[in-house]
């Protein structure tokens, strides 16, 4: 049932708080921008094609998002995929997929680009071409449509996808982004035809059009193959593009807020490609060669951004941040700058061995618990097929250095399912997990736990790998080997096994090995409702069969060995390997043969640390000649630059450990291993090394020059002696949740408002302990939907701030809040004054209605039912949280309701719902035992008896809280006078303070 508009002008603003997580589609966090459409030559929608909550953490997006924007003849808009129940409300409503920041249809758009990061997610692609109002096959669209774009690691091999895509940018898209939107746009409005607009296109290179090249079978593998170009002058193959990453410095600005991401954290890429040479991984080839950006220019963006976003969390990241050549003294310059600032600080794809113990030490500094390393193979002969350049004995160095400094849990990635493995292979994965976790146990000493997680997944071969010839084990040999796996297991307490459920990933094979006839069941089985297939429980492998079938596909065809002479449906994408490097790495795997890491010398396994042992070390670098042409000069010369520049002139001094002995066989530890955190998404992790253990870090106080880009905090009065116990000064700040932020969940709210802090740089007091939070206590919880002119928090700041300081504090937070998060006013508090827990004890809503859905004599109808349900002894309603129900007696909790007057009217005017509205202003009790919520108040009174006993349904409403107050006497119809709470006065003078509110766990009651 719709409610009022939330959100004005926006075209879902009525029915959004009906879906989960409705301010995915609300926009209006920190860090987004609006741009004038009038003002710029192009406007871009950049398409994620998952949820809200994934692709707000992807790195390209945010990249292209702040490029896009900076240029003045350009835009940049986001849009992400709806979630199934939101597409069911769009398609129902018959309304487009819209922007975030303008809420404008796809088809409005000069050009839609979909970021290709999961051959899963194709049929999210269609979902959102449909939604947005763009035909769905590229041969289907007109002259005014937009120009449907790809990019990212799946656009090397797009076959399965190309049919419905206009064309692809290969390789880099920093340049790429812009020329292609200005080209596109330039051209339409010189009258050029959509055809010649995308040979201009093509011809700008590493830009594929598919509809301009002509395909044909091949006959050594059946599949179909891209085979020629149709017009002149366009490239064959298409060549990637190439860039310089100091020449693109990685956005230190972004948008932030909303719902809280999968990672949440701000990520700042240090490093693209990898030089370890994994054999199964795609991203450590296609990405070559490695560039490192500056660390100074890492450090610089880095402090910015946690200014800028307010984020309490920092990610360095690259596909193996261990094999950065200055990593050591990064983190340890990154740590230098946020150690008191308390911001978090991970580091992910980080493998520990071969790192200096003292790198380790820094680490533990911070917060994490766990780290997490990708041995990916059971046994060394494995590992050797897949080229992963570690020993058995480094593996337990490491699992003995890092529960020695501490750490209780690790975690191991493997993989099943690559090329010549054998049981034995399979069932050294456990045992690789047990030897780890019997020198973690010595390590760690008597009683300290030790759990190792061994997390399986089975092995996708990809193309541009030198496994891309290689089969994929069937279902039913997965399913063996996880079974060999659980067996194995069994007498090993300490090691945790889990494993990934395969269906998922056979389709993912075929998708990645596919070619141009996939399009017709891709789009059979979206049509017959195939929607976020990397999703476990959105799976539908019926349809996937079904579709399948339909169209008579062999699927062993894409799955089974393919002829390392045959031509694929990807070779006419260049990434810049040499021809037959991949064969030869190939040939190498079946004769269980190393390539050691290009770019180190030979039987090293990490940079040198400092700049005194790098300039010794003369030797000369290893290079496979791939075909992308590293100039090892430039890249030694450039290594000592930034050692230089990080101050690592010298190494440090070493710490020795004892070398690891293997456990007993039958070795366990005395108690069960204690359950892991759920796996993330397999499509969330990198193949060649997965997310290390976050680890957060004490902040730093110092000044920093990105502060002076912002306002100026306000100014405060010379630091008097911190109060004893919890420490900093408390105050009480009153804030309005308005538009978008009455779409928040209470939780997002309360992560919200330590970033707004620090953007303007007012530090605040957090509690003590192994995981310190920041310190603060807020008015009870409202639903999603319900607005508020009146919430409270209580807060510790480190500094002491006079009436002016505070009042401008005010004035800045406001500035640097999400849309519709608005600070109106700050008290500070004394030792004496009592919390908000001891103080609030009722509200007062207003109740808006359209007068439509209750009647031309709404007034006197509603006078009425406020006039019966204030005389009632009892008003039951039924309440569900999480699958349980129980009964509320509404009346315990209701002191008044009336029609409201025009003072009420005002009010929701205030909150931004307008229109010809009647209201009610009611007034409840708020009690340590709980509350009522607006919705059961509203339906009581206005709505509708349903069959089961205490179901009712109100009719379309929204709601306004109006005021939390404190009260002068016990709570109940006879109550004393209200007061506010910024009434301190009369707080102090509170003989008999109400039961505490309700507390954060009891969240859902507590409106």
């Amino acid at each position: 049932m719709d409610s009022l508009p939330l959100l004005a002008d926006h075209p879902y603003a009525s029915f959004l708080d009906q879906v989960e997580k409705p301010a995915r589609y609300a926009g209006g966090e920190v860090g987004s921008v609006v741009k004038d459409w009038a003002s710029v030559e192009a406007r871009v929608c950049l398409a994620f094609p998952d949820v809200y909550d994934i692709g707000m953490s992807h790195l390209g997006f945010k990249i292209l998002y702040k490029l896009l924007n900076d240029d003045p003849r350009t835009l940049a808009e986001r849009c992400y995929a709806p979630w199934v129940d939101m597409e069911a409300q769009l398609v129902e409503r018959g309304l487009p997929l819209v922007s975030l920041e303008s809420a404008r249809p796809l088809r409005d758009f000069d050009v839609v680009g979909f970021s290709l990061q999961f051959e899963l997610t194709y049929s999210n692609i269609l979902t959102m071409l449909h939604l947005g109002g763009v035909p769905l096959r590229a041969n289907d669209r007109g002259e005014d449509d937009p120009i449907v774009i790809a990019g990212g690691p799946t656009a090397t091999h797009p076959e399965p996808i190309a049919p419905f895509l206009d064309a692809l940018v290969i390789g880099d898209g920093e340049e790429k982004a812009t020329e292609v939107a200005l080209t596109w746009t330039r051209l339409k409005r010189e009258g050029v035809p959509r055809r010649e607009r995308l040979i201009a296109i093509a011809r700008l290179g590493a830009v594929y059009v598919p509809s301009l090249y002509a395909t044909r079978l091949d006959p050594d593998t059946g599949l179909e193959v891209v085979d020629r170009p149709l017009v002149d002058g366009i490239p064959f193959p298409v060549d990637r593009a190439l860039v310089d990453l100091n020449r693109y410095p990685f956005p230190d600005e972004s948008p932030t807020g909303g719902p809280e991401a999968i990672f949440d954290r701000m990520s700042i890429e240090i490093a693209r490609g990898c030089t370890e040479g994994c054999r199964f991984c795609q991203a450590g080839m296609i990405y070559r060669p490695v560039r490192e950006r500056d660390p100074e220019q890492i450090v610089d963006t880095v402090m910015r951004a946690v200014q800028r976003s307010g984020q309490d969390e920092v990610s360095l990241t690259a596909l193996s941040t261990a094999d950065v050549s200055c990593i050591s003294p990064l983190v340890k310059k990154v740590t230098e700058r946020l150690t008191k600032e308390r911001i978090s600080l991970g580091v992910s794809s980080l493998r520990a061995y071969g790192l200096e113990p003292d790198l380790l030490d820094e680490l533990k500094r911070v917060r994490a618990t766990g780290l997490t390393f990708a041995p990916e193979a059971g046994t060394q002969r494995m590992r050797d097929v897949v080229n992963k350049n570690v020993t058995e004995e480094q593996l337990l160095e490491t699992a003995e250095r890092v529960f020695s400094r501490g750490w209780g849990k690790m975690k191991l990635y493997f993989m099943i399912g690559l090329p010549t493995e054998t049981d034995e292979d399979v069932r050294g994965i456990v045992e690789t997990g047990a030897r780890a976790a019997g020198a973690g146990r010595r390590a760690a000493g008597k009683g300290k736990p030790v759990d190792v997680t061994v997390s399986v997944s089975t092995h996708v071969p990809k193309p541009h790998t030198p496994f891309q010839w290689a089969a994929m084990d069937t279902l039913a040999e997965v399913g063996r080997k996880q079974q060999l796996l659980k067996d194995t297991v069994r007498p090993y307490r300490a090691v945790t096994l889990k494993t990934h459920e395969a269906h998922a990933s056979v389709l993912e094979g075929i998708f990645a090995r596919g070619d141009r006839p996939l399009a017709d069941v891709l789009e059979r089985a979206w049509r017959s409702g195939a929607r976020f297939d990397s999703w476990d429980d959105q799976l539908k492998l019926s349809v996937w069969e079904e579709a399948f079938s339909h169209f008579g596909v062999d699927r062993a065809r894409y799955l089974g060995t393919l002829p390392v002479t045959a031509r694929l449906p990807w070779d006419h994408i260049d990434v810049g390997l040499e021809e037959g490097f991949l064969a030869r790495e190939y040939r190498k795997a079946l004769q269980s043969r190393l390539s050691p890491p290009c770019g180190k010398v030979a039987g090293t396994f990490v940079h040198h640390t400092n700049l005194e042992d790098a300039s010794a070390d003369t030797r000369r670098l290893v290079c496979y000649d791939c075909g992308v042409a590293c100039d090892m000069t430039q890249m030694r010369e450039e290594r000592l630059t930034f050692l230089d520049r990080l101050g690592a002139h010298k190494r440090s001094l070493p710490v020795l450990t004892d070398a690891a002995a293997s456990p007993p066989a039958d070795a366990a530890p005395p108690s069960a291993a204690a359950a892991s955190s759920p796996a993330e998404p397999a499509h969330l992790v990198e193949a060649e090394s997965p997310p290390a253990g976050e680890a957060e870090l004490p902040r730093e106080s110092a000044e920093d020059p990105a502060r002076a880009e912002t306002a100026a905090p306000p100014r405060a009065k010379p630091r008097a002696p911190a109060p004893k116990g919890r420490g900093g000064f408390r105050y009480r700040f009153r804030f309005e949740k308005t538009g978008p932020m009455a779409l928040l969940g209470h939780l997002d709210v309360v992560r919200e408002l330590p970033r707004v802090l620090r953007r303007v740089g007012a530090p605040m007091t957090y509690t003590a302990g192994f995981h310190p939070k920041p310190d603060m206590t807020f008015s009870p919880a409202l639903s999603l939907g319900v607005i508020s002119l009146d919430e409270y928090v209580d807060l510790r700041l480190e500094r002491e701030l006079d009436p002016a300081a505070l009042e401008a504090l005010v004035a800045s937070m406001s500035a640097a809040s999400p849309r519709g998060l608005v600070f109106r006013g700050a008290v500070k508090l004394g030792p004496e004054d009592p919390a908000l827990s001891k103080l609030i004890a009722g509200a007062r809503y207003a109740l808006a209605f359209a007068r439509s859905a209750i009647g031309a004599d709404a007034e006197a109808v509603l006078a009425a039912r406020c006039s019966a349900a204030l005389s009632a002894a009892s008003l039951p309603i039924r309440r569900e949280i999480e699958r349980l129900a129980k009964m509320v007696d509404v009346r315990q909790y209701l002191v008044r309701a009336e029609v409201g007057g025009p003072d009420v009217l005002s009010a929701l005017a205030q909150a931004g719902l307008v229109g010809d509205l009647v209201a009610l202003e009611v007034e409840v009790d708020i009690r340590g035992s709980g509350a009522v919520k607006s919705s059961e108040v509203a339906a009581v009174i206005a709505g509708e008896p349903g069959e089961a006993p205490g179901a009712i349904t109100p009719p379309p409403h929204r709601a306004v809280r109006l005021q939390l107050f404190g009260r002068a006497a016990p709570s109940g119809a006879a109550a004393g006078e209200r007061f506010s709470l910024f009434d301190l006065e009369r707080a102090r003078r509170v003989k008999s303070a109400p039961a505490p509110a309700p507390s954060l766990a009891l969240a859902a009651d507590a409106e």
